[in-house]
C-alpha cells in the first residue's frame, strides 16, 4: 500500500519539527514547509495527497494558499489556527479546507482528524440503488443517477450536473450532496451531518457544516437546501 504523502506548512520551527517527526513515526511521508510561498512550489512539486496549512504564514497567508490549492485540486486541505477565532475558522472554511485543527493541539486528536479526512476522499459512498420514482420525488435510474429537477447526481460516476452542465465539487461537498440526496426532504441536524460527511466520532464545530452548505448552494442553487432553524438542513425534493 502506497504511503500518506503529507504537505505541512508552518512557519514556527518547533511546531514544524516536532510535528513532522510525529507524522513520520505514524507512517507518513512528509514534505515540511516554513511558508506559503515554498508551500505553493512544494505542493505542485510533489502533488501531496493531503495539505496541512498555518493560518499566518509569511509571504503568503494560509488561506491565501489554500485557495491557489484549490483552483489547481481538490486534494483535502486542514487548517491550522493559533485561536479558534471565527474569522480565522470561516475564512480558511470559505477558502475551501475541508477541516481545522486549533492550536496547540494534541498529536492524537490531529492524527485522528487527518485520518478521518483520508477515510472520507477515500471512500466517498454512495446512495443506495433502485429505479423509477419515489415518494419524495426524486427520480433514479440503473446507472445511479439522481434527479431533483434541474439536478443530476450520478452516484456511481460521483459526478454532479445542473441544467447538463457539469458541477465541479470537492469530495467533502460531494459526501455533503449525497447525504442531502439519499434523503431528500429530510431535516439533518449538524450534529448528524458532522459524524456522517466529517467522520466525527465527538462533538465538533458545527461552522464547518454551516460554510460547507453555503458553498454547496452557491454551486447547485441556493434555493436547494433549505434551513430549517433551529434543527438543520433539508434537501428540497
Amino acid at each position: 500500500m502506497a504511503e500518506t504523502h503529507v504537505l505541512f506548512v508552518e512557519d514556527d520551527d518547533v511546531i514544524r519539527e516536532a510535528t513532522q517527526l510525529a507524522l513520520e513515526r505514524d507512517g507518513f511521508v512528509v514534505t515540511a514547509m516554513p511558508d506559503g510561498l515554498s508551500g505553493l512550489e512544494a505542493f505542485r512539486a510533489a502533488r501531496p495527497d493531503i495539505a496541512l496549512l498555518d493560518v499566518m504564514l509569511p509571504g503568503m497567508d494560509g488561506v491565501s494558499l489554500c485557495r491557489r490549492i484549490r483552483d489547481e485540486s481538490t486534494v483535502p486541505v486542514i487548517m491550522l489556527s493559533a485561536r479558534a477565532d471565527s474569522i480565522d475558522v470561516v475564512l480558511g472554511l470559505e477558502a475551501g479546507a475541508d477541516d481545522y485543527v486549533t492550536k496547540p493541539f494534541d498529536g492524537a486528536v490531529l492524527m485522528a482528524r487527518i485520518r478521518a479526512v483520508l477515510r472520507r476522499f477515500g471512500h466517498a459512498g454512495g446512495a443506495s440503488g433502485g429505479d423509477g420514482s419515489d415518494a419524495s420525488g426524486r427520480r433514479q435510474d440503473e446507472r445511479g443517477l439522481l434527479v431533483f429537477g434541474d439536478l443530476e447526481v450520478d452516484t456511481e460516476g460521483m459526478e454532479v450536473r445542473r441544467s447538463g452542465a457539469p458541477v465541479a465539487l470537492t469530495p467533502t461537498e460531494m459526501r455533503l450532496l449525497l447525504e442531502f440526496s439519499s434523503a431528500p426532504g429530510t431535516v439533518l441536524s449538524r450534529d448528524k451531518l458532522l459524524e456522517r460527511v466529517w467522520d466525527y466520532g465527538w462533538g465538533g464545530d458545527t461552522r464547518v457544516v454551516d460554510v460547507h452548505v453555503q458553498r454547496l448552494r452557491a454551486k447547485i442553487g441556493q434555493e436547494r437546501i433549505e434551513t430549517v432553524r433551529g434543527f438543520g438542513y433539508k434537501l428540497r425534493p
